[in-house]
């Protein structure tokens, strides 16, 4: 037993590994990569020249290339009246552990981890990195490039001799999908990866602004969520991963660009609060509601650290929407539909002197009201998921996406309600520990914390399992069935999967 920083007393992680009859996954940990490694990877993977430019750059700009509008955008550097002409959004600041020496060593160095997992009270963990949020959107594509294939070549490097018990995560950008690609064959096929993370999407120029105040790029954009109305066509990287048999992890950085994540330049807090999720959200209705998850219905996608709220709500109200915006649902807005002699004859009844001598003008203004032109083609905004009835968003929504959630938030208990769920589904949510940053002021006690909601008696055992264990294994050992050979949590693994 030991105590958090409130004076609470929590068991350690342990001591609740050792009450259950499975072992635990963390899969959404993260680590402070190793910045002297990551140099000398960009020296291999870039070349001594681009080495050095890159060094220069990365020391005096940090992650985000120095542009307007990125985190790291020089608000250290700028006075007040600086930030509030250029809306510099507050960055993160202070967001790692220091004060617990033991915390802030385990976030940067694998083979502390590695020692510390049994204390800690998990089997098996899958780690991303905070460069590896930053690196995928970098907008230049040499930089983009380089910097994502050197992190990974590092990563796959630092962690090779740790793979029982520990599994890095490739960085993959997703700016075309040949690029995607080219890492993605790379990190698989090459380094050996068995994890994928793609940034939750890509900002792109608005072209005819762009025309005129190509300046205005990044702080004036648009998200391309690789589905509804995307640049490109990225079903040949979906597919590509279905063949190497690795799900879709997504995680966001925190771009202050996106105008409903904030742009406080006081508060990196206002700026943090919702940011995942809303992240997410946009990824997750693009991908269902752009049709990729009918289209691949193999493949698994994981929504990172946003939580399960947002998606219990969002399936909830693409289904409704859908229900009054479908073709079908339509027929009760459709212009035709509208009985033109009566519904002014209700006017000139019930509006009294307000419609008196204005009948004209009422009639001109219906008109413009209930005739906006549609063509045929434009009517079914739903057409790309194939909807048959309402049966089929359990299979669209809930059995593709993944929700990974932290520890100490209590609507996880919501994936898995069934008297509260849309059709009743269970969503696969993920237990992720988020270690390594500030909001895990002592790693010991995660374990402690995600079990809570077990011992007020609003997850069964089956959901604490199937949250921090069988969900994880679904995740990824349902896209390749020999993901946890050799692990520590193989034989466990297999019962999952129902298979050997």
């Amino acid at each position: 037993m030991s105590h958090d920083t409130s004076g609470h007393a929590h068991p350690v992680g342990s001591e609740i590994r050792s009450r259950l009859g499975h072992p635990i996954i963390d899969g959404d940990a993260h680590i402070n990569e190793f910045y002297p490694g990551f140099l000398e990877a960009i020296d291999k993977v870039g070349g001594g020249d681009f080495g050095r430019r890159y060094r220069a750059g990365f020391l005096s700009e940090g992650t985000g290339g120095g542009h307007r509008g990125g985190d790291f955008s020089g608000w250290v550097d700028q006075s007040w009246e600086e930030r509030k002409k250029w809306r510099t959004r507050r960055p993160a600041w202070w967001g790692m552990p220091t004060k617990n020496l033991n915390d802030a060593a385990t976030a940067v160095l694998p083979g502390l981890l590695y020692e510390r997992m049994p204390e800690l009270g998990w089997d098996f963990t899958i780690v991303y990195g905070g460069l590896g949020l930053f690196l995928p959107i970098e907008l230049d594509e040499e930089r983009r490039r380089i910097g994502c294939r050197a992190l990974n070549t590092l990563q796959a490097d630092m962690y090779a001799e740790y793979a029982d018990r520990i599994c890095p995560v490739a960085v993959i950008p997703m700016t075309t999908p040949q690029e995607a690609i080219d890492e993605l064959e790379h990190s698989v096929l090459r380094l050996r990866h068995k994890v994928i993370m793609i940034p939750t999407g890509v900002p792109r120029p608005i072209a005819g602004l762009h025309e005129t105040a190509p300046q205005a790029f990044p702080d004036a954009h648009w998200m391309d969520y690789y589905g509804v109305d995307s640049e490109h066509d990225y079903d040949p990287f979906w597919k590509r991963c279905v063949e190497l048999g690795v799900a879709v992890t997504a995680h966001a950085g925190t771009l202050p660009t996106i105008p409903w994540s904030g742009r406080s330049i006081s508060s990196y807090s206002f700026n943090h609060i919702g940011n995942h999720a809303m992240h997410q959200a946009a990824l997750a209705k693009s991908l269902v509601m752009g049709g990729v998850t009918r289209r691949f219905p193999t493949l698994h996608f994981a929504l990172l650290e946003g939580g399960m709220g947002w998606a219990f709500q969002q399936m909830a109200e693409i289904m409704g929407l859908w229900e009054k915006r479908s073709v079908a649902g339509l027929a009760n807005t459709h212009p035709a539909h509208l009985d033109r002699k009566g519904y002014p004859a209700m006017v000139a009844r019930y509006a009294g002197r307000f419609a008196e001598g204005r009948m004209d003008q009422f009639d001109r203004s219906l008109e413009n009201f209930f005739t906006a032109k549609v063509e045929e083609q434009d009517l079914d905004e739903w057409a790309a998921m194939e909807i048959g009835d309402e049966a089929d968003f359990a299979d669209r929504y809930a059995a593709r996406l993944f929700f990974g959630c932290e520890a100490d938030d209590r609507a996880n208990v919501l994936a898995f309600d069934t008297r509260l769920t849309p059709l009743r589904v269970r969503f696969k949510a993920v237990f992720g520990s988020d270690i390594g940053h500030f909001d895990v002021p002592d790693m010991r006690h995660v374990v402690a914390e995600a079990y809570e909601l077990f011992e007020e008696g609003l997850m069964s055992a089956e959901d604490f399992r199937d949250f921090t264990f069988a969900n994880s294994v679904r995740l990824h050992g349902g896209m390749n069935p020999k993901f946890f050979e050799g692990t520590a949590v193989e034989d466990e693994a297999r019962k999952v999967l129902g298979v050997g």
